[in-house]
């Protein structure tokens, strides 16, 4: 038996393989059975597409235009393995008129290089970047199954969901980060029928191992660890304020400078991650809570007003604070913090202050593919609650604006999305008419169980019936 991974066995012809996927395809579409030769992998991913309602028809959107698609580029983390991907991808796709792909985790396509007249075949099918082409949007694809499924990927001809791009073969690979094991997107290679050679698997598989590894030499964090990254991070529970050798998540779309400033990352976790002098930091409740604070007041608190943004209770004596920042100093180094007022002693870029700019300049498919969850999401410190909500009523309400079909539907499959009623009105109004249904139906239920709470305004914000330091009030459960 082949391997199950290679679209074409040794030996068949890829033109018969290529009328056998076409039934297959056509047996899937109308009733949902799964023929031979589909593999398993491919199947999988019919059915996924299938439960996302994804038509065999459906064609690519761009969803990220000039000038956004260019401020996204500049700071996503793959920008800086560029160059590699065109030294070793560039030639070969040149000569085999395929085409070089890069996309993000959401599955966008950012890069779409290679000969001109495959370049033109492609944007008449929307292969272009700015292009969504998550399995979700396209239906299985190489670039959008690789980063749905965190493997590398082989699609051949008809193996594709969509029947415009059964002329098309492409193999693809996530790129995650050196150390952290965090999707970053893949690099894919689409062009003709001789991309279904396991060779073309194995190249870019090699290609995107590169990258890991120069993203990782890059970093002065990741020196000489290049190796084992998914496995390093959460090998052993760790903890709180213990420091570690594995990289946390940077910023997702930070400044991709040459890592002078320390960076921290609190979104979508109760204890934050901080990469300062070189090496990484768990920090515990508290200080995690502090660290945010000051990231967010690069100009400095006094210890008034650190007070009382960490503290519910008003009477807290100051030593407290004090107390707080002098184990704060003994976990960080005694240079890392400044008094009077109080701030971080070198220049830092955390993940929600990222999201906050990218909002702010509308780029709001950047901000959200950096966005894992609320900022602390179990703090109750006042400060951070007040910066919480902010960050997500903005992200909340650029969403509902956008009107995207994609945006507002990741939107209400994260678990801090998905009893928002608003939103899924919103998604509701930009399906299409067979789509609306079964969204319909969930602002409904979730009207009946958050006791009428209005779909069009937030929700109240009390805290009744609510999850810890939910922002959005969410059902009780049992």
């Amino acid at each position: 038996m082949g391997d199950p991974s290679v679209a074409l066995p040794g030996g068949a012809d890829p033109v018969e393989r290529g009328r056998e996927l076409r039934r297959a395809h056509e047996a899937f579409t109308v009733d949902g059975r799964v023929e031979a030769p589909v593999r398993a992998v491919i199947a999988k991913s019919w059915r996924r597409c299938a439960r996302a309602r994804v038509s065999p028809e459906c064609t690519a959107r761009v969803e990220l235009a000039e000038p956004e698609l260019r401020a996204y580029r500049e700071v996503h983390p793959l920008a800086r393995v560029m160059p590699v991907f065109r030294e070793l991808v560039g030639a070969f796709a040149a000569h085999g008129a395929h085409l070089l792909a890069v996309c993000d985790a959401r599955g966008t396509l950012l890069w779409v290089e290679g000969e001109s007249a495959t370049l033109d075949r492609a944007r008449g099918l929307g292969f272009v970047p700015g292009a969504r082409w998550s399995e979700s949007a396209m239906g299985t694809n190489a670039p959008g199954t690789a980063v749905a499924v965190g493997e590398p990927v082989q699609v051949f001809g008809a193996e594709h969901f969509s029947r415009h791009v059964h002329p098309w073969t492409c193999a693809a690979a996530p790129v995650r980060h050196p150390r952290t094991g965090r999707l970053l997107g893949a690099v894919d290679i689409t062009g003709g029928d001789g991309l279904a050679h396991p060779h073309s698997l194995a190249f870019v598989q090699a290609v995107a191992r590169a990258a890991e590894a120069q993203l990782a030499l890059l970093d002065p964090g990741d020196a000489g660890n290049t190796a084992g990254a998914a496995g390093v991070a959460g090998a052993v529970p760790l903890a709180a304020g213990t420091a570690y050798p594995a990289m946390p998540p940077a910023p997702a779309y930070g400044a991709g400078g040459g890592g002078a400033a320390d960076s921290l990352a609190a979104l979508g976790r109760d204890e934050a991650l901080l990469v300062t002098g070189g090496r990484a930091v768990r920090l515990g409740h508290r200080h995690s809570e502090i660290v945010a604070l000051l990231a967010h007041h690069p100009e400095g608190l006094s210890g008034e007003e650190l007070s009382i943004a960490l503290y519910e209770d008003e009477r807290v004596a100051p030593v407290t604070l004090r107390a707080e920042m002098s184990r704060l100093r003994s976990l960080l180094g005694p240079r890392a913090l400044l008094s009077r007022p109080y701030r971080t002693a070198a220049p830092m870029e955390a993940d929600f202050t990222t999201a906050i700019r990218l909002l702010a300049a509308g780029a709001v498919s950047a901000a959200l593919g950096g966005y894992p969850g609320p900022l602390l999401p179990g703090s109750r410190a006042p400060g951070i609650v007040r910066l919480r909500r902010r960050i997500e009523d903005q992200a909340r309400a650029a969403v509902i604006a956008r009107a995207d079909a994609g945006l507002l539907a990741d939107w209400v499959c994260s678990p801090w999305g998905e009893d928002d009623p608003a939103v899924w009105r919103a998604l509701a109004a930009a399906l299409p008419r067979e789509g609306r249904p079964v969204a319909l139906a969930r602002v409904r239920a979730l009207d009946a169980e958050l006791g009428g709470v209005r779909a069009d305004r937030p929700p109240s914000r009390t805290g009744a019936g609510t999850g810890a330091g939910a922002t959005y009030p969410q059902p009780v459960r049992s």
